[in-house]
């Protein structure tokens, strides 16, 4: 059923209906709406089918985009869905909130001759949900008991995902967190209006259904050392992603009023959880009335922008020191703190946090310039003598980016080797770590980076493990013969 594809020419792209700013600003709800049945269909339609595929080959995870897009558009949604979730553990969370204007859709030929991309996020989500809606989504089964067992010390996508591939595989996997819910940034880190929590709270109960034992609050070097997990399994990933904030080192910083972005992010998604919340109750984690300035140009920058906008914050400037054509963050969602109401102050950088008896009222900033580029063709930002400005602040929020905490001295083991940047060292094949039978993946190996990355590296690290075990099985049944 060819002929139903290549549409492109005279159907225009088009997306879910996405809720009105003045609307949507009220709550934490997603913003878009899910395709009805005939324009998903539409929408897919228009893949032009292409001999390369560039939009799979730019995914990190290979997902078989254009067949399910051609599935779709043939009505076959049972099987676009089965063909969709072949690849990812997560397909419906990577529909949501994976940057496709960088990715697959990004890549796309028909996008590169001006027709506009094929919405395959869009596509991705509608024929995901409609599994879960309709119970295409299979509980999970495990394989055959194989007598090992796993830790895996993180509950966020890479830990998750490692464990659904290892379950299946027969093997017993425990999965430690040391917060009170799993899901680790998607649950914790991504605010609602990007993910609601009912879809990883899904996906968690599927896995904890199928026999992965969730041990929940536990910290390892508190509650166990390294050591002793790998006294207690045969295996251990480690995939606690990467937590630590990077510092504002400006005069005042210090100051009361200003805050990390994953602390103020996390406090916002336990008072939607119910929690109660320290720093809602003073004020100091939450936006209400305030003047919010947020420091940084990437994705979190912008879930905090868009939270505290929500909060009801008196206005909320996003400070970032290069220009719009260099942010790091998704295009997309610049473009939705714009339509809420956020300024942006492009080419400005933080000089100090202003204000009396340490306590945040301004920021002044520094208006900069991109220099010439470097070797790699980046410009750097440089400082424009005489041009500060003021800023009103009651609330300075750092988004910076995150670094790897001191897993050595956290976990009690001084033999795990780490790079120059903090993060584990590992074998590139084995992904093993300078610990043998301790395995790592995702952010806390690569340093922060995107949640379909954090999939794809803790799929292969099952894998890895699923080898390192079989290879050790196959030594200890040898040795038992003998």
């Amino acid at each position: 059923m060819a002929e139903r594809m290549l549409k492109f020419t005279v159907t225009p792209r088009s997306t879910p209906e996405k809720r009105d700013a003045a609307a949507r600003k009220g709550d934490f709800h997603e913003i878009y709406a899910d395709f009805i049945d005939a324009k998903a269909s539409e929408q897919a339609a228009r893949c032009s089918q292409c001999g390369v595929p560039f939009c799979q080959t730019h995914c990190p995870l290979h997902n078989n985009i254009p067949d399910w897009l051609r599935m779709t558009a043939e009505g076959r949604l049972q099987e676009a869905y089965a063909l969709s979730q072949a690849t990812s553990s997560m397909p419906e969370v990577c529909g949501r909130i994976c940057p496709q204007d960088r990715l697959c859709e990004g890549n796309c030929v028909i996008e590169q001759s001006g027709h506009g991309t094929v919405t395959i996020g869009a596509v991705e989500r509608y024929i995901n949900d409609k599994a879960w809606e309709e119970g295409w989504v299979r509980p999970l089964v495990a394989g055959p008991d194989r007598g090992q067992s796993v830790a895996v010390v993180g509950a966020g996508p890479a830990g998750l995902s490692a464990a659904e591939l290892l379950r299946e595989m027969g093997y017993a996997v425990t999965v430690y967190d040391r917060h009170d819910r799993a899901g680790g940034l998607l649950t914790y880190g991504i605010p609602g209006f990007k993910l609601e929590k009912y879809v990883v709270e899904r996906r968690v109960q599927r896995l904890a259904d199928g026999g992965i034992a969730f041990r929940l609050g536990f910290e390892v070097g508190r509650d166990a050392t390294l050591a002793e997990l790998r006294e207690r399994h045969d295996a251990v990933l480690v995939a606690t992603g990467v937590y630590k904030a990077r510092d504002l080192e400006v005069p005042g910083a210090g100051s009361m009023g200003v805050v990390p972005a994953l602390e103020y992010l996390i406090a916002e998604n336990r008072w939607d959880f119910g929690d109660e919340v320290e720093g809602f109750k003073d004020g100091r984690l939450h936006a209400a009335g305030k003047h919010v300035v947020v420091v940084g140009g990437g994705d979190t920058a912008m879930d905090c922008v868009r939270t505290a906008v929500r909060q009801g914050a008196a206005s909320v400037t996003c400070l970032y020191r290069r220009d719009r054509a260099n942010m790091p963050g998704s295009v997309r969602e610049v473009a939705h703190a714009e339509e809420e109401g956020v300024i942006f102050e492009w080419l400005a950088a933080p000089r100090a946090v202003t204000g009396e008896a340490l306590k945040a009222a301004g920021l002044r900033a520094a208006r900069m310039r991109l220099g010439a580029p470097d070797a790699t063709g980046r410009q750097a930002p440089e400082e424009i003598e005489g041009a500060d400005f003021e800023l009103k602040a009651d609330l300075v929020i750092k988004a910076l980016g995150f670094d790897p905490e001191d897993l050595p001295g956290n976990f009690q083991a001084p033999d795990l080797g780490v790079t120059r940047w903090g993060t584990l060292k590992t074998d590139f094949r084995s992904m093993m770590t300078s610990v043998p039978g301790v395995f790592a993946a995702g952010d806390i190996v690569r340093g922060a980076s995107l949640v379909v990355w954090a999939i794809r590296d803790g799929r292969d690290a099952a894998q890895a493990i699923h080898r390192y075990l079989t290879a050790h099985a196959s030594a200890d049944a040898l040795m038992a013969a003998e």
